[in-house]
């Protein structure tokens, strides 16, 4: 780590705290926006590691992770840098949006360039004078609009460092995925930063064992890579990340007819090859349709809207090569991070 850190022109020494505002293009009605950043250097060496959150500008799940992680007092211990953007999409974010208002989805964007489209210019400033100064980083999202999806890292598994991080993480089920073209991972990956994506909830709705296990994922990634000391709690929960099972592979279940859908299965749960998911039928009910697992796995995505057309996504169920102890780290997952197992919180839960 070197001794000056240096975003957009501001220098953060050792020991600093400081929150920036990195100019993003204007609204046409003049109004001048920020992206907002807060830096914290650990008087002692270490990873710099940057927290972003609404990349897609609907995803409000991460903001309030951040807003938890950054009154950690804990923070005060931190070695090396944390870089927390708590909201990269400042354009979705006000409009209550996952695109910007040139209809662009920001995170098919990267690495973007000074000349480009809005997407692209507000993709090339947060790559350039923020993600390249980091060696690590935590992309947390949830479901698109009117779907959900169960907590879960998303990351590539090939790669020693990154592994090392999403075991850390202690979602219970890890998704090694593929890069998608465009993407943030894409463009991190290249600059040769590791990085993991969670994903968890949905959007533009709190849900709180989701943003729970976000924050206590962050912080034992950030204990994994020496940013923060060891856990001293007496809570056996505390001590070590909770366990993870590896997903090689995922399908989003789609809907063989139009109509109304009861969903069968809920979020999290162990299914079986050809096990009915959901039946589908017309508001009459004369026409009635199973939707089934393509394989043995765990649901990790649905969808909450009833009505759907032919075609559209309803399940997204992780293949599993032990569904089996999947299960079980989901039960543990549920049952520590159940709002309704506390005596004493710090933060009150939220609907």
């Amino acid at each position: 780590m070197t001794d000056i850190l240096t975003i957009l022109g501001n220098e953060i020494r050792p020991g600093d705290r400081k929150i920036l505002e990195i100019p993003v293009p204007s609204l046409y009605t003049h109004t001048q926006l920020e992206m907002p950043v807060q830096v914290i250097r650990g008087k002692k060496p270490g990873p710099i590691m940057f927290v972003s959150a609404a990349l897609h500008g609907d995803e409000i799940n991460g903001v309030e992770i951040i807003r938890r992680l950054l009154n950690q007092r804990l923070l005060r211990r931190l070695r090396g840098s944390l870089i927390a953007i708590p909201v990269v999409n400042i354009f979705g974010f006000i409009n209550q949006s996952r695109y910007l208002p040139d209809r662009r989805d920001l995170n098919r964007s990267f690495p973007g360039s000074e000349t480009g489209s809005l997407a692209s210019r507000l993709a090339n400033v947060f790559l350039t004078e923020i993600v390249s100064k980091c060696t690590h980083g935590i992309d947390l999202h949830t479901a698109a609009v009117h779907r959900e999806n169960f907590p879960h890292v998303r990351a590539v598994l090939d790669d020693d460092e990154t592994k090392r991080m999403a075991r850390a993480f202690g979602s219970p089920v890890i998704l090694n995925s593929e890069i998608i073209e465009g993407s943030l991972r894409k463009s991190v990956e290249a600059l040769g930063i590791n990085i993991l994506v969670y994903e968890a909830g949905e959007a533009l709705r709190f849900n709180e064992v989701a943003i729970r296990a976000g924050v206590k994922g962050v912080i034992s990634v950030m204990r994994e890579l020496g940013m923060l000391p060891p856990s001293t709690s007496k809570k056996k929960a505390d001590l070590k990340p909770l366990a993870s099972s590896v997903a090689s592979d995922s399908i989003w279940v789609r809907a063989p007819q139009s109509g109304i859908v009861r969903l069968i299965k809920p979020l999290g749960s162990r299914v079986a090859e050809n096990e009915t998911l959901g039946l589908i039928a017309d508001p009459f009910g004369e026409q009635e349709l199973q939707v089934v697992a393509p394989y043995e796995g765990i649901v990790i995505g649905k969808t909450n809207l009833p009505l759907v057309n032919e075609g559209e996504a309803l399940f997204h169920v992780a293949k599993m090569r032990k569904p089996a102890s999947a299960e079980v780290h989901i039960e543990e997952f549920q049952q520590v991070l159940d709002p309704a197992q506390d005596v004493k919180v710090s933060e009150p839960p939220v609907n």
